[in-house]
């Protein structure tokens, strides 16, 4: 058993045509279908049975691609890594980030690695998402760095302070607040709130200020992110207590002021601990600590 013969399993397995599979490898369709009868020998069980003019997984076919493909999936990672590390001045960086740093956070910050003569030949590979989808890609290894919130209980992943919001009130534009400029928090109580669903980074923030204040809010509907946020308030679903984005504007909305002192609100870069990165991970990483990290944590 050897490398070729498992990839070629894994190709007629997922396309379950030999022709189809044969042109994928880059090779002969008699080659695909050798290299699988010497595999199956070599196992002792047969791995693929036809169905019409397709070509299906047995029993074993399925419990050995169950091992098969997360093995294969491993090697070729493996040696992307080598590659990357033998040059790393070129490459990929997969970079997530929440959905509201988009504007002008993560542009700012790739622009610059890019703009320097060393990287100019890197590919980055962008995701988006909330906090909490941003800390699983980090823990699937899916993305190299985020930017996200804390979020707890992950000892794995790496958070340093990024950068601190301001939190405002915003309101529909004829809201009976919408006459003030700044006001404190208990002055929300009377009206509905459009609030942040417990999947998102900036929930347990919010519901820290609440119990801290002794403010129940009544919550009119609960949404995953900034964008759709304003959208409901724009359209007189309630009103919402959010970071200070740029794009406040573009929605008919009032941005408001708050009053009370309230703790930081922090947006943190993030990566996996304890794991074998690419130098250019790790060059990417010092570049983002050295240039925009406030502090550790």
């Amino acid at each position: 058993m050897n490398l070729r013969q498992l990839e070629f399993f894994l190709a007629l397995a997922e396309t379950e045509h030999m022709t189809k599979a044969a042109k994928q490898l880059q090779t002969s369709q008699p080659n695909v279908s050798h290299a699988m009868s010497t595999l199956e020998q070599e196992l002792g069980v047969p791995l693929f049975k036809k169905n019409g003019r397709n070509i299906s997984l047995t029993r074993y076919g399925r419990l050995f691609y169950s091992y098969i493909s997360p093995s294969l999936k491993e090697i070729y990672k493996g040696q992307k890594i080598l590659s990357d590390m033998a040059n790393p001045i070129s490459g990929e960086v997969r970079f997530g980030f929440i959905y509201t740093v988009g504007s002008v956070i993560a542009p700012r910050i790739t622009q610059q690695f890019l703009s320097q003569k060393e990287h100019r030949n890197v590919h980055f590979d962008f995701h988006q998402g909330n906090s909490n989808r941003i800390v699983e890609l980090l823990k699937d290894d899916l993305i190299d760095v985020g930017i996200c919130s804390k979020v707890k209980n992950v000892p794995e992943i790496q958070f340093s302070v990024l950068s601190r919001e301001e939190m405002v009130v915003v309101v529909p534009e004829d809201h009976p607040l919408a006459a003030e400029d700044a006001i404190y928090l208990e002055r929300i109580i009377r009206y509905p709130v459009v609030y942040y669903r417990k999947q998102s980074g900036l929930r347990p923030y919010l519901d820290e200020i609440m119990a801290d204040l002794a403010i129940h809010p009544r919550i009119a509907l609960e949404l995953d992110e900034d964008h759709s946020v304003l959208g409901f308030v724009g359209h007189g679903f309630g009103l919402a207590l959010m970071p200070n984005i740029p794009s406040i504007s573009s929605y008919p909305v009032k941005k408001i002021k708050i009053l009370d002192r309230l703790p930081d609100r922090n947006l943190y870069l993030a990566i996996k601990r304890n794991h074998l990165h690419t130098a250019l991970v790790r060059d990417f990483w010092n570049f983002c600590q050295n240039k925009f990290v406030l502090n550790e944590e």
